[in-house]
């Protein structure tokens, strides 16, 4: 009876060691996605910046001032849209903060701890786009119908200086996006980049017309 004794207190001892030990839960090997997050994206809008500044005035990167932001000053870095220039357009006039577009758009984040994008491993989570394709195909995608007042500041700012055809590569810093807030599963502090190409502009109080990959303009709208 001692023994058996004896032997359930050195598994009780055992078990209650055990217990002080550090738990080791389902989440200690969980990778967050996210870590560092704000400082991650702050560093690559800087580098994207350098980038864009030392080629500023080219036909390849342009450097954007926000419309909403003191135009007497030079202001932040933060203050300003990248645009890499993938195609350029030949319509002409842009779009006004009043209008209504048509736009084809992928927006992205930059890479994450578990969302890196095999074709630009500078980019990752796809948080919205237009078309269903891998690959965007104009001929047979539909673009989204978008007021230019009702986007973020940045994406605002880059339909107000693109023409018909154009399609862009857009860095837009977190402060002129979604800024310290989540935004459904856009984290806090995320730069936005775009991949944007306008198909049409429609000025204030005009009908847009209904688009379909198939015949183009079905019919009008009041929008």
């Amino acid at each position: 009876m001692k023994q058996i004794l004896s032997s359930l207190l050195r598994c009780v001892a055992i078990v209650a060691a055990l217990c002080c030990l550090p738990s080791c839960s389902e989440t200690d090997d969980t990778v967050e996605e996210y870590a560092d997050w704000q400082q991650k994206n702050e560093a690559f809008f800087t580098s994207k910046y350098n980038t864009a500044m030392q080629s500023a005035g080219s036909a390849r990167w342009k450097v954007i001032k926000c419309f909403s932001r003191d135009a007497s000053s030079t202001g932040e870095p933060t203050d300003y849209i990248l645009v890499k220039v993938l195609r350029e357009g030949t319509g002409s006039g842009c779009p006004l903060f009043t209008d209504s577009v048509r736009v084809h758009y992928r927006g992205q984040l930059i890479a994450s701890a578990t969302h890196v994008d095999s074709s630009d491993r500078e980019l990752g989570y796809v948080f919205d786009k237009t078309w269903s394709t891998d690959e965007f195909n104009e001929q047979i995608c539909v673009p989204a119908k978008k007021s230019v007042s009702g986007v973020v500041d940045g994406f605002s700012t880059a339909l107000q200086h693109m023409h018909i055809g154009d399609r862009w590569l857009v860095y837009i810093p977190y402060q002129l996006g979604y800024g310290t807030s989540d935004n459904g599963k856009i984290p806090a502090y995320s730069t936005l980049v775009f991949d944007l190409t306008l198909a049409a502009y429609y000025r204030a109080g005009t009908k847009v017309p209904q688009w379909s990959s198939n015949d183009n303009i079905l019919w009008e709208e009041n929008y």
